[in-house]
């Protein structure tokens, strides 16, 4: 009985953290999936050590699950090689604890769907060192620790990546309210079957990337360029026959939401997410769009949108 109680309040504890780490993992990872599992192998190891011998819980389930992630890292370099077109994160629902902790400019930035699309250009060890430094303010000394650095070593990686980041910062905060006047500004643009009024609302030198993971048509190249992406998207909203059928005849869906902490247009066929467009929104005009078609990147945020519902589209098509 005393061991099951013990027990028990270990479990707790690790809880208590469980948010936390699952913040840490997503931003070091970009998938919620990947995330979840990382931590979820750390509690096995939490369990399964002599906590007797662990000075600092904190400290010790950050090691674990940091060398974890950086070992995902290092196989996910491998796996992007053989990945179908562009890879991107997996987009999180605004109130997701997978976003973490927002109090400051810096910790919302880093779970941008920008910035985590722009940390895959990272190694894993500058990855590693720019989230628990920028997103979760660790001290250089416990960092270095963790990764079996000297301090001066890590503050060089830190360096390293925020300059490897500098194109990537945050080009200003949104609202809800603020981004939802955006997306349907964005939907009414790309639903009217013209180019220009896309062309108006994209800065010139706007890209678009699409991550349909080989599973659903994509384009399989970044889109360079306010005219070709209003091409581009125009054909996207287009309603044809083959894309009736693909859906199965229930038509899509459309949601103003945020995801990551922008404004977002979510694509809904029955009861799944079918596509989710990021909108990285500037002074000038809609600089980027990630557009997210991979069903498994959409099943933790088909799940969410359906406990939150129901919910009254802004538009519907096809």
């Amino acid at each position: 009985m005393v061991e099951h109680g013990g027990m028990s309040r270990e479990a707790d504890f690790f809880e208590s953290f469980r948010g936390r780490l699952e913040a840490i993992a997503y931003r070091m990872l970009g998938s919620a999936g990947d995330a979840e599992d990382a931590v979820q192998d750390t509690f096995l190891r939490w369990h399964a050590a002599d906590r007797e011998l662990i000075e600092t819980p904190e400290a010790w389930l950050t090691k674990v699950l940091t060398n974890l992630c950086l070992s995902q890292l290092r196989s996910a370099r491998v796996r992007r090689e053989t990945y179908v077109g562009q890879w991107l994160p997996e987009p999180v629902l605004a109130g997701d604890r997978m976003l973490g902790p927002a109090d400051t400019a810096e910790q919302r930035e880093s779970v941008s769907m920008a910035m985590l699309t722009l940390m895959e250009r990272l190694s894993p060890n500058e990855r590693v060192v720019y989230v628990l430094r920028e997103a979760f303010g660790y001290p250089h000394r416990e960092i270095a620790e963790i990764l079996d650095l000297t301090e001066a070593n890590c503050q060089q990686v830190f360096r390293r990546a925020k300059q490897h980041l500098a194109a990537g910062r945050s080009r200003g905060e949104v609202d809800a309210g603020a981004a939802e006047k955006i997306v349907r500004g964005f939907l009414a643009a790309a639903l009217s079957g013209d180019t220009e009024p896309l062309v108006r609302l994209l800065t010139d030198d706007a890209v678009s990337v699409a991550d349909g993971g080989g599973r659903v048509p994509a384009r399989r190249t970044p889109i360079v360029g306010a005219p070709d992406i209003a091409r581009y998207l125009a054909r996207v909203f287009r309603p044809t026959d083959a894309k009736r059928a693909m859906l199965g005849g229930d038509g899509l869906a459309f949601h103003a939401v945020v995801v990551n902490g922008g404004p977002a247009l979510l694509a809904q066929t029955g009861d799944r997410a079918f596509g989710v467009f990021c909108l990285d929104v500037g002074p000038d005009g809609v600089a980027a769009i990630h557009l997210q078609v991979n069903p498994a990147k959409l099943e933790r945020i088909t799940r969410q949108w359906a406990a939150a519902g129901p919910h009254r589209p802004i538009a519907s098509a096809w």
